[in-house]
């Protein structure tokens, strides 16, 4: 007899959201976790709450004009989809687009999900309309960050508990998926001790026995290899981003391994677009860490001057925010794997802001008064003017030569030349006399300023680096920082996945990240952002409605 109508491999974003849609038809579900109670919702309780709506009420009232054949255009240009793998993938596409042009908001809006009304302008692409990026504003920031996300589902998910249709088992280590018939009937693990262990920290692996469990459904929802440095240079794409970096810092927590994609395989199904990932080039190290090797990325503005580790001005589309791969084939192709930021207090004041729900205790804490404190302050936002004061990558001084000798030093080797930082900087400074520009980087300052939500909160007005009235001068060392899979097990529309056949391994599901967010991977190449928790949302409903209907 089976132990449940489906069980759930991770309690994560995707895994909730399929156990929640699956109970809601009255079956029984288990969700197994490897880690403990306290961290159930994985990885989205730490990000920022981004999500990708297209023609919403809040880019109508800041007169955004955006369509789902816009965003489709800006997927399409920045997937660049060509391989014969990619059918699935695209189909995704098209699907999650449609999806988020239509119920998506209105369907999480009516579950009690509400958001920031600025939109944010993330991904700005590579310079073509035609090419990777968002044509506009699009990423909407969950009043609340991450666990406003998780919250309408983490209520859903413990009210069926309640009911007894959701049974939760944590420091369940899935090991095995069983197969019956040619079917996947049910999964076998470890029992790992029990874990007194914060939220995201290294929790132990000491295996205390065994289980083992059976159900019509499985769904594989455990996100992607990013806490594995191992497995990110074992399937980096050397041919496209050149040699992997020597040193990374990590964006996500130990526990997103990667393990149950090689389990999963070994069931069956196939994986497709390994070589697919989506990796930053802002990360600092977290000067108060919760996970081993734990970085910050920083969500910059348009304004900070981008160096190499020698102190070359990186060139467009390589400009903050604007073409993370671009950026990130160019940073590695110098030989090292850091560059820096240098600017002004006051870009540092508007512009700055670091990912997560634990840099952004004003947003997360939906705390109007906590908000405009924050945000409107005297300085930068206090999480920020905290890695200012306290994280070993950040450098304040009054003066360009005492700058570079503390860059220097903290490099641990002299690589900058004052002079030629210098030269660079002024021939900068010099572009801000007129309105007009042939520095790309200049240009692209003024028109995010023709956009209302950029020219309030996230666009510091045209200024000269070197003018002490704009100062003090700060420099940032930026480290490669892993964040997530882009590739994945290939599933079609109903999160079945798919066997090396192309048919669908009977019983056989997978949702979120570890699925590519759908279908293996409907990023493609480049993410336009606010598309990874949509992604797991989109999914682990697909593979909840098509299990419930089952």
């Amino acid at each position: 007899m089976a132990d449940a109508d489906a069980i759930i491999v991770g309690g994560g974003l995707a895994g909730l959201v399929a156990a929640a849609e699956i109970a809601d038809a009255g079956r029984r579900v288990v969700i197994l976790d490897q880690e403990g109670e306290n961290s159930l919702g994985g990885q989205a309780f730490w990000s920022l709450g981004g999500l990708f709506f297209v023609d919403s009420p809040e880019q109508r009232r800041l007169r955004i004009r955006d369509s789902r054949e816009l965003a489709l255009q800006d997927w399409l240009g920045s997937a660049g989809f060509d391989r014969p793998e990619d059918a699935w993938p695209r189909r995704w596409a098209d699907a999650y687009v449609d999806f988020a042009a239509g119920e998506m908001r209105s369907w999480l809006h009516g579950m009690g999900m509400r958001w920031f009304p600025v939109v944010g302008w993330a991904e700005r692409g590579g310079g073509f309309a035609h090419g990777h990026g968002n044509s506009v504003p699009r990423f909407h920031i969950t009043w609340g960050t991450g666990p406003g996300v998780l919250e309408p589902f983490l209520r859903r998910v413990r009210e069926h508990a309640d009911a007894g249709r959701i049974e939760l088992r944590f420091r369940h280590r899935v090991s095995r998926l069983i197969k019956t018939d040619g079917a996947v009937s049910g999964v076998a693990g470890e029992v790992l001790e029990p874990s007194t262990a914060e939220r995201g920290q290294k929790s132990g692996r000491t295996v205390t026995g065994e289980f083992e469990l059976g159900a019509g459904a499985v769904v594989v929802a455990s996100g992607g290899i990013g806490g594995d440095f191992d497995l990110v240079r074992k399937n980096w794409p050397v041919d496209r981003l050149g040699l992997p970096p020597v040193t990374m810092v990590a964006g996500v927590p130990h526990h997103v391994d990667g393990r149950m994609l090689a389990i999963t395989k070994e069931a069956g199904g196939t994986i497709i677009n390994a070589d697919r990932m989506w990796h930053y080039t802002e990360g600092v190290k977290n000067w108060a860490p919760i996970w081993p090797q734990h970085g910050i990325r920083i969500l910059p503005g348009p304004s900070s001057l981008w160096f190499d580790a020698t102190g070359n001005r990186l060139p467009a589309p390589c400009l903050p925010g604007f073409d993370t791969l671009a950026t990130l084939k160019h940073i590695l192709a110098t030989g090292h794997d850091y560059s820096w930021f240098v600017l002004t207090q006051k870009v540092i004041k508007k512009e700055f802001a670091l990912s997560g729900s634990e840099q952004n205790p004003d947003f997360t804490s939906k705390s109007w008064r906590e908000v405009l404190k924050s945000r409107r302050g005297a300085g930068a936002p206090p999480p920020v003017e905290a890695f200012k004061e306290k994280g070993e990558d950040f450098i304040v001084r009054d003066t360009l030569a005492d700058l570079v000798d503390a860059m220097n030093a903290l490099a641990g080797e002299k690589l900058i030349d004052h002079d030629r930082l210098k030269a660079q900087i002024e021939a900068r400074d010099r572009e801000i006399d007129n309105p007009f520009s042939k520095d790309a980087q200049v240009t692209a300052i003024r028109g995010a300023r023709n956009y209302l939500g950029d020219k309030l909160i996230r666009t510091a007005a045209p200024h000269k680096i070197l003018d002490p009235a704009n100062g003090p001068l700060i420099a940032v060392r930026l480290h490669i920082l892993t964040r997530k899979t882009l590739g994945g097990l290939h599933t079609n529309l109903d999160s079945q996945v798919l066997g090396h056949s192309g048919d669908p391994v009977p019983g056989l599901y997978a949702a979120g990240e570890v699925a590519g967010f759908g279908g293996g991977g409907y990023h493609g190449y480049n993410a336009l952002e606010g598309t990874f928790l949509g992604g797991c949302i989109f999914s682990g409903r697909n593979a909840g409605r098509h299990i419930a209907r089952a």
